[in-house]
């Protein structure tokens, strides 16, 4: 099943196509800056029953070359099969459209990023036919961003760094400084970001962390994500409000009693029971229908 993570992964170069030189330019390899951008269907299935689709490719006009194909990979984990899978996309996007094809895979941890990143060659090893040598980015190459004066520079750049480092233990001040710049942004570039980093982090531990931080930094903006994040905020409250009332009172709290309340998201369940918990003598009254 794809996650939410792995289409944030390359979703993000659909939102900000032009991203690519930027991201290219800290790898240490200059692409021209796009002058027009073209997202083209990502199905590379051919007559036979065998279906193929890169995740996402896109085609880049530029002033000083020949325009280029971007084929865009969002990689979790090791796969044997990926890079003949890869090399497949290579030749059939040169046979179809005539144009030199470039790949760009994107992963969150730093073996998955070096395992793709190896020249992968085919064909007999004393004259090998064809060499794959996808360009990559991850936790090990993309910047750690926690200055919001950097992050406001390109907020493109931040959101896809601060997806590729989602496994870092010390993510905390770079999700920070997202969120500082973000509440001088305007909502229309603002709320785009809060989802592709929610949709990013997917369901590693930084993503609490970015919800709590949205919850409290970002409470004015109105987007589906953002209002989600905020429930589960004002439910987490909740959740420990009830807890703590009955601490108070005395009441015991089985393991399984205090699950329930912490993993309750509903806003009205969670009203009804703080409102037993102030006159409950024990929690079996307090999830009574």
């Amino acid at each position: 099943m794809v996650s939410s993570s792995h289409e944030a992964m390359h979703r993000i170069f659909q939102d900000y196509p032009g991203l690519f030189s930027r991201v290219s330019k800290t790898l240490g390899i200059d692409f021209a800056p796009p002058t027009s951008i073209t997202v083209l269907p990502n199905d590379l299935t051919e007559t036979s029953p065998v279906e193929r689709r890169v995740d996402t490719l896109l085609r880049l006009e530029t002033d000083d070359d020949e325009p280029l194909l971007l084929a865009i990979e969002a990689q979790g984990k090791k796969d044997p099969k990926k890079p003949a899978s890869w090399a497949y996309y290579a030749s059939y996007l040169l046979t179809k459209y005539r144009l030199q094809p470039m790949l760009l895979v994107v992963c969150q941890d730093r073996a998955t990023a070096e395992w793709a990143a190896r020249p992968v060659r085919f064909g007999p090893p004393q004259w090998p036919l064809l060499i794959l040598r996808p360009l990559v980015a991850g936790p090990h190459n993309m910047p750690v961003i926690t200055d919001p004066d950097e992050v406001r520079m390109d907020l493109a750049l931040a959101t896809l760094s601060a997806i590729t480092h989602a496994t870092d233990p010390h993510i905390g001040p770079i999700l920070k400084a997202m969120t500082s710049v973000l509440q001088d942004t305007p909502e229309a570039v603002a709320d785009p970001i809060i989802e592709l980093i929610a949709q990013g982090l997917g369901k590693h531990p930084a993503a609490q962390l970015w919800r709590k931080l949205v919850a409290v930094d970002l409470s004015f903006y109105k987007s589906y994500i953002s209002e989600e994040i905020r429930d589960e905020g004002r439910a987490q409250r909740a959740s420990e409000d009830i807890l703590r009332i009955l601490d108070r009172r005395g009441i015991n709290i089985s393991d399984d009693d205090r699950r329930r309340i912490m993993s309750c998201d509903d806003l009205d369940v969670l009203g009804r029971w703080f409102d037993r918990a102030i006159t409950a003598e024990s929690t079996t009254e307090v999830f009574a229908d």
